[in-house]
């Protein structure tokens, strides 16, 4: 599982499991590590499969004590690694889930109210996780081949991470039949303007980016 900060003043931490691209985001005000494990606990209790790696980029917020003893003092640890150095690369797999989660929802600018946090989280744990995991398919890289000066990719046809999952030989029975049951409640459309109505309200509160520019000219 990748993850990485989208910032702004209050934080977003995005995760996304690279097998079937499911996703969670929770908000922090700061990245203080006890917060950062907070939010990594309430992401884990909602996955529906259990996580068995954690894969970090560098920042202090996630190299610590706090959370590797969280992660590696359990019945059945948790592998954890980290990207390297200077490899941007690395984080390839969570650096365009920034874009199309986060980013083309909330843009750039600075959300400066504690008590954003909260009405963000309403939105990550409810509406957003599951517009995005039941109902936005994307594809993924098969192969790649180069020719010459030329690269080849070749990816699968585009699958929602409820459809992953439910192809997953590593998933129980148990859980398909609880996303089944899940799914067959949803409704798509309604999802979508209920996000949007609380994208709108949050947006309101937000500062804009261009004034924080300025201010800071």
């Amino acid at each position: 599982m990748a993850l990485r900060w989208s910032v702004c003043l209050f934080f977003t931490l995005n995760i996304v499991d690279i097998a079937t691209g499911w996703t969670e985001q929770r908000a922090l005000w700061g990245k203080g590590e006890h917060g950062v494990l907070e939010a990594l606990k309430s992401i884990e209790t909602a996955l529906p499969f259990p996580l068995k790696g954690f894969d970090c980029d560098n920042g202090s917020e996630f190299m610590n004590w706090t959370i590797l003893k969280h992660f590696q003092d359990r019945r059945h640890p948790v592998q954890y690694t980290r990207s390297r150095e200077y490899q941007k690369n690395d984080n390839a797999h969570i650096g365009g889930k920034n874009w199309t989660h986060i980013r083309q929802y909330l843009g750039y600018d600075r959300f400066e109210d504690q008590h954003m946090v909260a009405l963000m989280n309403n939105l990550y744990s409810s509406e957003w996780r599951l517009l995005f995991n039941f109902f936005l398919p994307s594809v993924k890289l098969l192969a790649k081949e180069r020719l010459k000066s030329k690269t080849f990719k070749r990816f699968d046809i585009p699958k929602t991470p409820f459809q992953r999952l439910l192809e997953s030989k590593d998933v129980s029975q148990n859980s398909k039949d609880e996303l089944l049951r899940i799914f067959k409640s949803l409704n798509p459309f309604y999802l979508q303007k209920i996000m949007s109505k609380n994208i709108r309200v949050i947006l309101h509160l937000a500062t804009p980016w261009n004034n924080h520019v300025k201010l800071s000219a």
